[in-house]
């Protein structure tokens, strides 16, 4: 929806096809540094965004089992100076209703619910979608924005060769009545230990507090962030844990308990054909480790959308926006399986030797990362 909206907003006419019937009100908490942030502010939407979010006043570090601060940064008020906009913290179905307003504001005919994409043809004119009903559709370019398992990324790439991360994902949102009085600080806080750990920070006015777990653990898990799982094995999970841990466990819904295989995928460098390009995860699917999936995915759409203002043909530009994109979005993923490895060090000496750097991680994304402008930046690689 955001490329959508900011194609619409550049004078396209878009379509865009979505396979279910309903929207509904699903997912957990998304983080949205401030080179998302931008993005969502040109298109109009910045103000809803921090409105209907709780930006984080720091990012603190704990030991799982005893709670023991290993480190922590200021993370409210400096990511505002540093980058011109909040770090916020928001419920997905939050940020989904914020877009369709949007989208419908500015394209009112263009979304179309029910129609699943299958496969595509393209020719010198344009480019054919198939979908599922037998319909087809035609445009000048196709855009495959479908995710993580993308039938349009297996036509442009071949079969997908994902090799199990070795850890699974638990999520849950609760209500913060389930939870102690003054639970925890408007602080995102992350608990770790050998072979596993939580993230917890708030939603909604600290009206819903959001977990999530990754265990290092067995590949017999289906991918994908909607699959139910026994509360039973998420507890045993973080047995011994601190208070804080078990608290949140024991407040969730334990019949809408959710885990997840989190699979690898190398970056790659080619996202097209003539008429044909893939964005956000069907193009670089990233692991939630320094929470930028769905950032690098609305920095596709912005760039996006500023490379097809240019005069040029169809090929020529999606060549343009790949070669400045594909290198960024790179880095975001192999940085995400960096700290994969850093959070779940076995040995607690290398980490607490490791958690002891971070702040030179944190300084290094202060550099690249999220002081990334994507509707000012160079159009360049």
């Amino acid at each position: 929806m955001s490329t959508a909206i900011a194609l619409a907003l550049s004078g396209h006419r878009v379509r865009l096809f979505e396979r279910v019937q309903k929207l509904a009100e699903v997912g957990a908490g998304l983080q949205v540094s401030a080179n998302a942030g931008h993005v969502y502010a040109a298109l109009g939407m910045g103000e809803a965004l921090v409105e209907r979010s709780v930006p984080p006043d720091r990012w603190i570090v704990r030991l799982g089992l005893t709670g023991e601060q290993l480190t922590a940064f200021e993370l409210g008020q400096p990511h505002l100076e540093l980058h011109g906009f909040p770090c916020c913290n928001i419920h997905r179905a939050d940020l989904q209703a914020i877009l369709l307003n949007r989208l419908i504001a500015v394209a009112p005919e263009a979304l179309h619910l029910g129609r699943e994409a299958v496969t595509y043809t393209e020719d010198t004119n344009g480019v054919t979608l198939d979908l599922s009903d037998g319909a087809t559709e035609r445009g000048d370019l196709l855009i495959a924005a479908d995710g993580v398992r993308s039938l349009i990324r297996r036509q442009i790439l071949g079969p997908d060769q994902a090799e199990f991360s070795g850890n699974n994902a638990w999520r849950s949102v609760i209500p913060a009545e389930r939870l102690p009085d003054d639970f925890m600080p408007t602080d995102h806080v992350a608990w770790v230990g050998p072979g596993r750990h939580m993230v917890m920070y708030w939603l909604r006015n600290r009206e819903l507090m959001n977990i999530v777990g990754i265990v290092e653990g067995e590949t017999d898990v289906e991918e994908g962030w909607t699959v139910r799982a026994d509360w039973r094995e998420f507890k045993a999970d973080f047995d011994g844990w601190h208070s804080d841990i078990q608290a949140v466990i024991d407040a969730s819904d334990r019949e809408n308990c959710f885990r997840w295989a989190l699979n690898l995928r190398k970056p790659v460098m080619n996202w097209r054909t003539e008429r044909a390009i893939l964005i956000g995860d069907a193009a670089h699917p990233t692991l939630p480790y320094i929470a930028q999936g769905a950032a690098a995915a609305v920095e596709d759409a912005a760039i996006l959308m500023r490379v097809l203002a240019e005069e040029a043909a169809v090929p020529e530009l999606l060549e343009r926006f790949q070669s400045i994109r594909a290198p960024r979005a790179a880095r975001v993923v192999e940085s995400a399986n960096r700290m994969r490895r850093i959070n779940h060090m076995a040995n607690e000496g290398e980490l607490r030797e490791a958690i002891s750097r971070s702040a030179d991680l944190f300084a290094d994304r202060d550099t690249w990362l999220y002081n990334y402008n994507p509707m000012t930046a160079p159009l360049t690689p």
